[in-house]
């Protein structure tokens, strides 16, 4: 039987035996030229004071540099108005960056090997990524949406399954508060990927109402009067409303389309029932204040002029025999 043995020494062994024959050396030499070895060691206290000296200049004035560019990001963000947690992120990020490459470019002016660190932090980045594969993908999702704006803190969306008032955007989740007071923080990677309807995107909205009554009224004479109640809300918009139409602090703009005016029209001829579509235009703030209003409107003035609502029913014939 023949046994393959290699006997190639370890590059460890190699850098252990290197170390070890330069102790000896140092050690003869103290012993044989004490001048001599003190003089080596004040040379190379020398050179490595000053390479310690080069480092903590290059550190300083880098990490100097640094604040200038994040400065200097931060101004162009206010500039150009960018979303607060999108620029806060993109120059912590940089900020990170910048400085782990300032340590790397330091720590090699001292003369240290930096290929085993890098390697190292290469291997880190990728443990870490493995282990907040989920949280990536959030992270991904609030790049996405503070870069597009689907949304803004103060709007009411529907994502998610749920429907709410938009607290707070932060780089991983969004968190919404719902008409009933319940806080609900929805992850970013799933709400970038999926579908957002946002009820305060644009700054009119359309009420849309149906009116049933009766079999037998008088069609245009019921149109008449459900245009009549609308026209006395003051909230509900014309294409002839010459107000100054103002949504908080800041004014309407409807980038030259003009209005609709309010539409009232027999829809549909049901089995129990006739109906009548309602639309009018009111500004997105007031939107729930008139849907509501609008129909207890109809609901208690509509009976008064005649026109009753129907309700599902049968007619019953009993035929007598004789």
């Amino acid at each position: 039987m023949i046994i393959d043995i290699d006997l190639t020494p370890s590059p460890e062994s190699i850098k252990l035996d290197s170390l070890k024959q330069a102790q000896e050396a140092a050690i003869e030499l103290l012993k044989n030229d004490p001048n001599t070895f003190w003089n080596n060691v004040q040379e190379s206290a020398i050179h490595f004071g000053m390479k310690v000296l080069a480092a903590i200049v290059i550190y300083i004035v880098g990490a100097w540099l640094i604040g200038r560019v994040k400065k200097i990001m931060e101004r162009i963000f206010a500039r150009k108005k960018t979303e607060r947690t999108l620029a806060s992120f993109i120059s912590s990020f940089v900020s990170i960056m910048l400085t782990v490459l300032l340590v790397v470019i330091t720590i090699s002016t001292l003369g240290v090997d930096t290929t085993s660190f890098a390697a190292l932090l290469a291997a880190g980045g990728m443990a870490i990524g493995m282990a907040l594969s989920g949280t990536v993908q959030n992270f991904a999702g609030g790049i996405m949406i503070l870069a597009f704006k689907p949304f803004k803190a103060g709007d009411f969306i529907e994502a998610g399954g749920h429907k709410g008032t938009v607290m707070d955007v932060s780089i991983v989740s969004t968190k919404i508060l719902t008409p009933d007071n319940r806080v609900v923080i929805l992850p970013n990677g799933s709400l970038s990927n999926g579908n957002i309807e946002n009820y305060n995107a644009q700054q009119l909205r359309r009420v849309d109402l149906e009116v049933s009554v009766d079999y037998g009224v008088d069609a245009d004479a019921c149109i008449d009067a459900i245009k009549k109640l609308i026209s006395e809300d003051t909230r509900v918009l014309t294409s002839a409303d010459k107000r100054p139409l103002t949504q908080g602090p800041t004014s309407v703009n409807t980038n030259g389309i003009p209005i609709p005016d309010p539409f009232v029209a027999l829809n549909r001829l049901n089995s129990n029932d006739i109906s009548f579509v309602v639309r009018v235009w009111v500004l997105s703030a007031a939107y729930w204040d008139v849907y509501f209003d609008l129909q207890k409107k109809l609901y208690t003035e509509l009976p008064k002029q005649g026109f009753t609502f129907a309700y599902p029913h049968c007619d019953v014939t009993i035929k007598k025999e004789a």
